[in-house]
């Protein structure tokens, strides 16, 4: 059965993923196992991989039925495979979580309730992963990383301490209603800001990376975040929102 015969799930999981044989597979166990009893679809977007990555996502179709792969036809970079995995992707609400493992995916729900709540604000379009109490990683990465976050949130006003954490639910919608340029994924706090939508955070676990190696660099990171970043200040300087509209 093909995903458009299905019934149209609530949850769209979107995970980008380049050279991570031997991680996509149990993490996408993880995923079904967390959101067990929902309604949803798990969508991994092979970037293009020069390993085993889609091969084995292929293969495990048989055993996870909600589980779709798509892949690039050439490497464009992990927000391009967010974009892709959004455009395909069903459900309403959008997760993403990193295609390394290191987001465990039993903080799904976490962020799931806290989007979907009753008494959430009436803008709310995204909750985010905030991983600084439980970061596993290096103390120079994780350096870089509040020094990095520090900056961009004095420049941009977007109250996130930890904005490169994978593990987010959004609304589709507001996604959609963004301006896209590569390296997007870092900034959609302040662009759904820029939109009049209200951001929340939530803190979320981390775990070691078991298998591979980061495709960042601590330094390349950082030169990409900044000059991404003067865009982004460009963008919010020529932003006029209109409060919604109405129809009469």
């Amino acid at each position: 059965m093909s995903p458009s015969d299905q019934t149209v799930p609530e949850i769209s999981v979107v995970v980008p993923a380049y050279n991570e044989a031997g991680n996509v597979v149990p993490l996408a166990r993880e995923i079904a196992a967390a959101l067990d009893g929902r309604s949803f679809e798990i969508l991994f977007v092979d970037d293009c991989s020069k390993d085993a990555t889609r091969q084995e996502l292929i293969d495990a179709k048989a055993e996870l039925p909600m589980l779709r792969v798509i892949a690039h036809r050439h490497n464009a970079g992990q927000s391009r495979s967010v974009r892709t995995g959004v455009m395909q992707a069903r459900g309403a609400i959008i997760c993403t979580l990193d295609g390394d493992g290191q987001n465990p995916p039993q903080d799904l729900p976490t962020v799931i309730d806290a989007l979907t709540r009753d008494d959430a604000p009436e803008n709310l379009a995204l909750v985010g992963g905030d991983r600084s109490a439980n970061r596993q990683d290096s103390a120079w990465k994780k350096f870089a990383s509040r020094f990095g976050n520090g900056l961009r949130k004095a420049m941009l006003n977007d109250n996130c301490n930890d904005t490169g954490c994978g593990l987010k639910a959004f609304r589709r919608s507001a996604y959609l209603a963004l301006p896209f340029f590569d390296h997007q994924h870092r900034f959609l706090p302040a662009l759904m800001i820029r939109e009049g939508y209200v951001c929340e955070f939530r803190p979320v676990t981390h775990r070691h990376r078991m298998i591979g190696t980061s495709k960042y660099t601590n330094f390349g990171r950082l030169f990409a975040s900044l000059t991404d970043m003067m865009g982004v200040m460009w963008l919010n300087s020529r932003a006029r929102n209109s409060r919604g509209s109405d129809e009469f």
